[in-house]
């Protein structure tokens, strides 16, 4: 008799559970390294097609500085760096290691960091652990960095995270293998679709399949990996770009076939733009060939990417080191933006003439460097005819304050989203998290840097109903006989504030 109660239950839950309604679910897909240029019908027909059918933002803003473990936090976060804590592809935090720089790219650096910091490698929530507090399932997979993939979902909320380096939990790593198989093999250097193909795959088996999941998130590699090597437009760039738009058609079918497309809200992104590299100036060559950096390896000036740190025993004091290297990128060519920490928190120009603050970029946290740059940027055509040049070294890249490297990309598409829409509203990546939590009905977290796309919304407002403002911040520095200018491009909607860029201009002096 027993045995019959049970079984009737277990009949009553399954009968209870196909009564249930429908529910809407959340699809975030970040394809890293996105130009927005680069969805047209011809180049990437099914991502075009999802963006004439539902939203396409035009003027989505990346963070800065413009790299991947920078964004990755930011999108997954709702939060700029100067709040979530992770400032570079590279970091130097002395008091976790003063020997070196630590590689944000490496999930070993990123669990020491969080050891060393009692949890702290962010110092916000991310989007696993907000679900997980409103009673909402999280699952990610990611085929990038193993670094990358960690700060998607670093503390294993939910359901955890898919890396084919890893997983969160560990034990889902045997799911992993019993579903998907084994990992497949690529050679370095070669074109990683491959990989976003298993991606794909361990969504649609595990993540919908098993898990049932409220919210996914899937990281796509390329094309970031190709174009770094290949270039902006090369005909291996342009081969990987179709054969992602492929593997993305494929996860779509995959929600048709399951008759869940028409029930996921899809908001993809990618975490920066893309510009082609002109050769330039390394910046821990020109500190030191100017006497500003004892060596490359010295620590008494710590370069992390374009970040530099100044240790507070160099000779002839701290200020005066800072204050000679602002003045030596102001002076040189090729160099951009200066960037310091402001006297107070909420002042936008910095302690040093002709710098802006940190605080005006979102850039301001307590592990911040001392002194802030990137490279110089032109409007200029590469060889394929694919505007925005960076002076900087490698073929291409990202990670200045040029626009090309900001202006990231934004669709989205689903039951909740606006049909048939192209908006010039700016967006960034800091609002993709509240507008996550908004298309499930849940809760939104007061103090977010980033805002409800209440524009992408089908309850929202018309984008052409929204009211934007302009306000550069404008600051120059007389140095000898040449003047140094620095524009920031800034554009506020409601009270969110979004880094368009930054102009820089030397002069001779009267």
């Amino acid at each position: 008799m027993a045995k019959m109660r049970v079984i009737a239950l277990a009949l009553l839950a399954l009968a209870c559970a196909g009564e249930q309604a429908p529910r809407d679910r959340v699809l975030v897909m970040v394809v890293d390294g996105l130009r927005p240029d680069y969805v047209t019908a011809e180049i990437m027909p099914r991502l075009n097609a999802l963006a004439l059918e539902g939203f396409r933002g035009q003027a989505h803003h990346s963070v800065f500085p413009t790299v991947t473990r920078v964004n990755g936090p930011s999108i997954f976060t709702g939060m700029s760096p100067g709040s979530h804590g992770l400032l570079g592809n590279s970091v130097y935090l002395p008091n976790v290691d003063p020997s070196r720089t630590l590689d944000a790219s490496d999930a070993a650096d990123l669990r020491v960091i969080d050891a060393s910091t009692e949890g702290q490698l962010l110092t916000t929530p991310s989007l696993g652990e907000m679900l997980d507090e409103r009673g909402l399932v999280y699952f990610a997979v990611s085929s990038g960095s193993s670094g990358s993939g960690l700060l998607m979902n670093h503390r294993g909320a939910g359901a955890g995270l898919v890396h084919y380096e890893f997983t969160l939990p560990d034990s889902l790593g045997s799911v992993v293998a019993q579903v998907v198989g084994p990992e497949p093999t690529i050679p370095p250097g070669s074109p990683a679709v491959q990989r976003v193909a298993r991606a794909v795959d361990e969504l649609l088996l595990i993540g919908i399949d098993r898990v049932d999941a409220d919210v996914l998130s899937i990281w796509l590699t390329e094309p970031d990996g190709t174009a770094h090597r290949e270039g902006i437009g090369a005909p291996e760039t342009m081969e990987v770009l179709r054969g992602v738009d492929a593997e993305i058609g494929r996860l779509l079918d995959g929600l048709a076939e399951r008759e869940l497309l028409e029930r996921t809200n899809i908001i993809v992104t990618s975490d920066h733009g893309f510009t082609t590299h002109q050769a330039g100036r390394s910046l821990e060559d020109l500190l030191v060939e100017a006497g500003l950096k004892e060596s490359e390896e010295s620590t008494d000036v710590v370069v992390a990417g374009d970040a530099i740190h100044v240790n507070d025993s160099v000779p002839g004091g701290e200020d005066a080191r800072i204050d000679a290297i602002v003045t030596l990128l102001q002076r040189t060519e090729g160099f951009g933006p200066v960037f310091t920490r402001g006297v107070t928190p909420d002042t936008i120009l910095g302690a040093r003439e002709g710098t802006v603050s940190f605080a005006a970029i979102g850039w301001d946290h307590e592990r911040s460097a001392d002194i802030l740059t990137s490279p110089d940027w032109t409007d200029a055509e590469n060889e394929y005819g694919w505007r925005g040049v960076v002076l900087t070294g490698g073929t291409a890249g990202h990670g200045s304050s040029s626009p090309w490297d900001i202006h990231a990309t934004l669709i989205a598409a689903g039951p909740g989203i606006k049909r048939n829409v192209a908006s010039p509203i700016p967006s960034g990546n800091v609002d993709v998290t509240p507008t996550v939590l908004a298309l499930l009905g849940a809760p939104v977290p007061e103090g977010l840097d980033g805002r409800v796309l209440e524009e992408a919304l089908l309850s929202g407002p018309q984008p052409g109903e929204m009211a934007l403002s302009t306000f550069p911040i404008v600051t120059s520095a007389t140095l000898g006989g040449m003047s140094y200018q620095l524009t920031v491009h800034r554009t506020m909607v409601d009270s969110s504030v979004y880094f368009d860029g930054t102009e820089v201009t030397r002069t001779p002096s009267r």
